[in-house]
C-alpha cells in the first residue's frame, strides 16, 4: 500500500469509523451496566419491604430459585433430599 494523501485520509476515515462504532458499543455496555445496578437496588428494596412484612427473605430467594426451574426437576431433588435425609435419621 502507498503512503499517499488519499491512503492516509481512506485510513484516517476507516480508523474514526471503526473508533466510533467500538464507542457505542462501550457506551451501550455502560448503559446495561447502570441499568442492572438499578434493578439490583429494587430487587433489594422489594426484600427489605418484605422482611419488614415479617417474611423469611432466605425462604423467599429459595422460593424464586425454585420458580425458574422444571417442576419435574424440582420434584426430582426433594425426592432424593427426603431419601439422604431418611437415610441420615433426620425425617
Amino acid at each position: 500500500m502507498k503512503n499517499t494523501p488519499e491512503d492516509r485520509a481512506v485510513f484516517e476515515k476507516a480508523f474514526t469509523v471503526a473508533a466510533e462504532e467500538l464507542r457505542q458499543f462501550v457506551e451501550r455496555f455502560e448503559q446495561l451496566e447502570a441499568e442492572k445496578k438499578d434493578l439490583n437496588e429494587q430487587q433489594k428494596e422489594v426484600m427489605a419491604e418484605a422482611k419488614g412484612r415479617g417474611y423469611d427473605t432466605k425462604v423467599l430467594k429459595k422460593i424464586v430459585a425454585l420458580r425458574k426451574r422444571k417442576p419435574d426437576d424440582v420434584a426430582e431433588e426433594e425426592t432424593i433430599l427426603d431419601l439422604y435425609k431418611s437415610a441420615l435419621g433426620m425425617a
